[in-house]
């Protein structure tokens, strides 16, 4: 009878440690996000299976053209891509989008190799984003509600940047930081 006890408290042992390890990752490192919709169409589609890394964002900033999951005051999730960055001016008109900063006062076109040739950006916006404000756009614009509807985004709605998309195994792909900057 005392072994099985013993074998009983070690599997309960067991579990507890399983237990906390998947909360612990879940609820600080990684998280799942099931893509709805068509917002980011061509890069993500609906019904994609992504992990979103929600430990980078604790250490720096996010930056232009990371793909990032929010959520809003409602609890609604979202996937869209950085745009603009605390203290640019960010102008939609004419099919482009141009980004003022310190960095480029006069502003430039941001080159958007992410977007399918055949996509518009069409609607207008002219916002300058304050301290932790960022500007955001899914990469299919016609069919995007985003910052050019509701305005800037704030950082602290930020769940983390999307890292691997799992789901469909047929596209699975890992994510890093792209380098996308205004060009003059």
């Amino acid at each position: 009878m005392r072994a099985f006890a013993l074998a009983v408290l070690e599997v309960l042992e067991i579990a507890l440690v399983t237990i906390g390890a998947v909360v612990a990752i879940r609820y600080f490192l990684v998280q799942p996000f099931l893509v709805s919709g068509g917002s980011m169409e061509q890069t993500f589609s609906n019904g994609d299976y992504l992990l979103i890394d929600q430990m980078t964002y604790r250490f720096r900033e996010p930056e232009r053209g990371e793909v990032i999951v929010f959520r809003n005051d409602d609890g609604t999730y979202f996937i869209k891509r950085v745009i603009g960055l605390p203290g640019d001016t960010v102008v939609v008109s004419e099919g482009r989008v141009r980004i003022s900063n310190a960095a480029s006062p006069d502003g430039a076109v941001l080159e958007e190799t992410y977007l399918s040739p055949d996509v518009t950006t069409s609607g207008t916006a002219d916002i300058t984003l304050g301290d932790d404000e960022y500007f955001v756009m899914g990469d299919n614009r016609p069919y995007s509600y985003d910052s050019r509807s509701w305005g800037a985004l704030s950082g602290d709605e930020i769940i983390g940047i999307v890292r691997l998309r799992l789901w469909p195994v047929t596209n699975a792909q890992a994510f890093f930081t792209p380098d996308y900057a205004p060009s003059k």
